[in-house]
């Protein structure tokens, strides 16, 4: 997409725009490219004497004329404005002129059609004419219902044909774009296809329904207690009869394709209300009340939940404040992930209590809704999932769309790469920069065929039906989300897979497969898998999340006067480092009531302000803290004297460089702070504030929530919606504790 073009309505630079056919489409078409000035001259035709007067008057054409070829002659561009089945004896006509070297566009809704008959009655014609469909209306009609704003943030599809030239084509997609639209390019058949699909259907289906209950003995009855959804759905039934008898006629081939698809889903809905099968019924609803707002967001290319609305949320951070009472962060994003994963490739139905319902984790399971799983929730972290077993998943009709989620994405590769199908992993632009190669060369060394971007960056194409072996892999450097990938390929491949890690990772998927009844033997630092085994459901309780709560340590540590309990987090051995940097840096912190929930061991945690100092950290804490880094800068940046961090290198390829970005950042606010190829020299001190940017991290964005606290002046941190990934509720949970942070348009 490009930016929308901007016109000054001082110098026109066009001759004469012709519009044939002024109802609501052509006239607001007419009138939005006047009032932008881009042509000498604006010019209206229509049959309808009336129209043509309203036209003028109304100012959406300088003037009409009522001879065709008078209009047409000399003029620079010819907009097509009438019904679908109108097009055929207008393009006749117009092939009986002189159209000099006039463009050609269209709007009709369906395209196969129309470029049919220009082929035949205007070949020489085709290198100039740009067929073009905008999805926008409203309920007035006619040319009194003009508005030059009606294509504001509305698409259009162009649909140029081989024949077409790259400047006619250009010069359409330019009219649009000065009317604000959102233009895109497509192929005449797929157009036709998609519409017929969005569109064409449901005004199909929404005719057809009102027309079959309308026709009832009981018809008075039906209409009267209907509820407003069925309004909402028969809204379209009020549509323009005529104009999409032309629609349905014009575009009958892929309407029927469409219908018949349709049809079998619906006999096979309906073979599931008489045999009495609820968990086919629950997999279509479950799957069907998620679709809307998940293609919304592939489409969008944005994270999986846009629940910010902008793509530049600013957080306002004022200084002061401290820190009390109790509260408990959201659910381990980490163990979330891993619910869904191993609850869906077990046998029976399992049941997940305190489900993190961020972006993440929701791509995850929604990956595997689209893989045939019924999957009942998130509803106030209650999950249902009824397993397919391991050998149960099938194909996805399209690819997986992952949002932000690396999690997501290297561990569902190992787990694709023994499926019997083929499966296409995406995500949002941010993902779409992160190096996969680290994960796709030891799958390729099982067997696993693997293709990737550039760089080894996604897309992630994973063939299916290959023979995966096991083997024993030596990583490289420390990382979780390899040795978790590797395991769950172990699932599927002949033989023992195992992997030895450098220095101690979270081991999360380890325990969990323990807890779904899969033998995992470890070793030290070697975990062991073989395949031939079951996954048994089981109940889960997810903890609050460590590497959330990680925020309001360091908030609690160096706000004066707070003290704080984090209630039921997780402490996770391979997840603590966070808790033994701070304290080796002075913080006051004690566990109590410490428990196991589900395999994992809780605790709540109380912090208390204290006076930190800055430490050279053990880079054995590093692996155990490496999400947490980005808050415990802002925890040296406070502290007395110098912080060294070393053996860091995998924050650079985080969902930003995470070590430069804090750099960057703290050296606004007036920290010295020198990164270092893999790490980072902090050397703590007083600071202001300024406007810091995130590059849509969120753990960025929260440590400079964070380090408000202390600053001299406000900290305004921009775009943060991905704050939303890990955690939804962060602004109105800081607010309870005492952070004096707050969103902000931009």
């Amino acid at each position: 997409m490009g930016d929308v073009t901007t016109v000054q309505q001082a110098s026109p630079t066009l001759g004469r725009l012709v519009v044939i056919g002024l109802g609501l489409i052509g006239g607001s078409f007419a009138k939005g490219l006047r009032e932008k000035g881009l042509f000498r001259e604006v010019v209206g035709v229509d049959l309808d004497a009336r129209s043509c007067q309203l036209a003028v008057e109304l100012g959406v054409v300088d003037r009409c004329e009522s001879d065709l070829a008078a209009a047409c002659r000399g003029a620079a561009v010819i907009q097509l404005a009438v019904p679908i089945l109108a097009m055929e004896k207008l393009l006749r006509e117009l092939a009986a002129l002189d159209l000099g070297e006039a463009v050609l566009t269209d709007v009709g809704s369906a395209k196969g059609n129309v470029v049919r008959v220009a082929r035949q009655v205007l070949p020489a014609t085709l290198s100039r004419f740009v067929p073009g469909h905008p999805i926008a209306g409203s309920e007035q009609s006619g040319v009194e219902a003009a508005n030059g704003a009606l294509f504001k943030r509305h698409k259009v599809i162009l649909t140029p044909l081989a024949e077409t030239d790259a400047e006619p084509l250009a010069l359409v997609d330019r009219l649009w774009r000065a009317l604000e639209a959102d233009v895109e390019h497509m192929q005449v058949e797929h157009h036709d296809q998609v519409l017929a699909a969005t569109s064409h259907l449901p005004h199909l289906l929404a005719f057809g329904l009102v027309d079959s209950l309308a026709k009832r003995s009981e018809n008075l009855e039906i209409f009267r207690y209907a509820a407003g959804g069925f309004r909402d759905f028969t809204r379209i039934a009020g549509s323009d009869p005529v104009m999409w008898h032309d629609i349905f006629l014009a575009n009958r081939e892929a309407v029927l394709q469409t219908l018949d698809a349709f049809r079998d889903d619906l006999d096979a809905l309906r073979a599931a209300v008489d045999a009495g099968d609820g968990h086919q019924l629950l997999g279509v609803f479950t799957r069907a009340r998620m679709a809307r707002e998940h293609f919304s967001k592939i489409l969008a290319r944005r994270a999986y939940v846009d629940a910010m609305h902008t793509n530049d949320l600013i957080y306002l951070a004022n200084p002061g404040g401290s820190l009390s009472g109790r509260i408990r962060v959201p659910g381990d994003k980490s163990i979330s992930h891993r619910s869904i994963m191993l609850g869906s490739l077990a046998e029976g139905t399992t049941e997940v209590q305190g489900f993190l319902e961020g972006e993440d984790a929701l791509a995850t399971l929604q990956a595997f809704r689209d893989m045939g799983v019924v999957i009942e929730g998130p509803h106030h972290g209650r999950v249902t999932i009824h397993g397919v077993g391991i050998q149960g998943l099938k194909a996805p009709p399209g690819p997986l769309y992952l949002g932000n989620s690396g999690t997501s994405m290297r561990l569902l590769a190992g787990l694709l790469a023994g499926q019997p199908f083929d499966t296409t992993l995406t995500g949002d632009a941010s993902l779409s920069k992160r190096p996969m190669n680290r994960v796709a060369k030891p799958l390729r060394e099982m067997g696993a065929v693997i293709e990737t971007a550039a760089e080894g960056r996604p897309p992630l194409t994973i063939r299916g039906g290959q023979r995966l072996t096991g083997m024993h892999y030596e990583m490289p450097m420390a990382s979780a989300q390899v040795k978790s990938c590797l395991l769950l390929a172990g699932l599927y491949a002949a033989g023992e897979t195992s992997v030895a890690e450098p220095a101690p990772t979270r081991d999360h998927t380890e325990r969990m497969l323990q807890g779904f009844g899969y033998p995992v033997a470890v070793d030290g630092n070697i975990a062991c898998i073989e395949s031939g085994h079951r996954l048994v459901a089981t109940q889960i309780e997810v903890p609050a999340d460590i590497s959330s709560a990680a925020f309001f340590l360091v908030a609690a540590s160096i706000a004066e006067g707070s003290e704080l309990v984090l209630e039921h987090v997780g402490i996770n051995p391979t997840r603590t480092g966070v808790i033994d940097i701070l304290k080796l840096m002075g913080a006051d912190i004690t566990l109590e009531n410490p428990r196991e929930v589900g395999g994992e061991p809780v605790a709540d945690i109380r912090v208390r302000a204290a006076r930190l100092k800055g430490i050279d950290i053990p880079e054995d804490l590093v692996p155990l803290a490496i999400d947490e880094f980005p808050v415990l800068f802002v925890a040296a940046a406070c502290a007395e004297g110098r912080t060294v961090l070393r053996g860091a290198e995998e924050l650079r390829v985080k969902e930003s460089d995470r070590i430069q970005v804090m750099a960057d950042g703290l050296h606004t606010l007036g920290v010295k702070a020198e990164p270092t190829p893999d790490g980072i020299i902090i050397d703590g001190g007083a600071y202001g504030g300024g406007e810091v940017y995130s590059h849509g991290d969120h753990r960025i964005a929260m440590a400079f929530s964070v380090a408000a606290l202390r600053a001299g002046a406000p900290i305004r941190i921009h775009d943060c919606a991905n704050v939303a990934t890990s955690f939804p509720d962060f602004l109105g949970l800081a607010a309870k504790a005492g952070l004096r942070v707050q969103g902000e348009a931009p």
